[in-house]
């Protein structure tokens, strides 16, 4: 059962560490702090190539105070896949208590998820797996240079999409993710957007406590892809949803 929160019953417990590389006024920071707080330390996460990865984890440091693995720019789910299948026979065995419960959990950017890591998202969702994915969503190849994504909405500026007098930016709608993973009936499926924390928390729980593959697709402004002041983040995330460009 999910338990209420509010803003003062938020975790204390900082499982992302201070010290990493991502930009001033990063959404995905924001994202991978409230995320470790909601999910406590019982996890293993598998975590694709992108923004996040390359910036909290600078050999021979790393921000994650939780058990981690770098994976391939496409195989987030398919690696935890193979960690949850690996963690129910180890309970069988003995190896583990039957009763200790851990969480796995994929995370990817857009990018990784919606494009290069699709194929292996969706056969971790038809095979059933017991695990969380979580998708930052900042709109386009933030890490190697602004480059547009199947995430990119409509008009966006990027380096590969320029809007100008010949170009208008990108052209294509932006992939309808929620959609495709509940097409493979996934039992919980959830948008996010840290600027309402308390939902935010709610529905990461939800996903987590749920037996079977979830999804939450969470809302990462950028502020180098965006273009826009480092301390307008939250209220650039806040706006989102009240101009209906991001639903909730």
């Amino acid at each position: 059962m999910v338990s209420s929160i509010t803003i003062a019953t938020l975790p204390r417990e900082e499982l992302l560490a201070p010290g990493h590389r991502m930009c001033q006024g990063c959404g995905a920071a924001i994202v991978m702090r409230h995320l470790l707080k909601a999910l406590g330390k019982d996890v293993i996460i598998a975590h694709a190539t992108g923004c996040v990865e390359v910036t909290t984890t600078l050999y021979p440091e790393t921000s994650w105070r939780v058990p981690w693995i770098h994976v391939a720019f496409e195989n987030a789910a398919a690696v935890a896949s193979g960690i949850e299948a690996a963690i129910k026979v180890l309970k069988r065995k003995g190896f583990i208590e039957s009763s200790k419960r851990v969480k796995v959990i994929a995370i990817g950017g857009d990018g990784g998820t919606v494009d290069i890591g699709l194929q292996a998202l969706s056969g971790m969702l038809e095979r059933g797996h017991n695990v969380l994915y979580v998708l930052y969503d900042n709109e386009a190849y933030m890490n190697t240079g602004i480059q547009r994504s199947g995430a990119t909405p409509m008009y966006a500026w990027t380096t590969t999409t320029p809007a100008g007098r010949v170009w208008r930016g990108e052209w294509r709608r932006k992939k309808d993710i929620i959609s495709i993973v509940r097409a493979h009936r996934a039992p919980y499926v959830a948008s996010v957007n840290f600027a309402y924390i308390t939902d935010f928390y709610a529905k990461v729980r939800k996903a987590a406590e749920i037996e079977g593959p979830t999804f939450i697709h969470a809302f990462s402004p950028c502020v180098p892809g965006w273009r826009y002041e480092p301390h307008l983040t939250v209220k650039v995330a806040r706006l989102a949803v009240q101009t209906a460009i991001w639903v909730n």
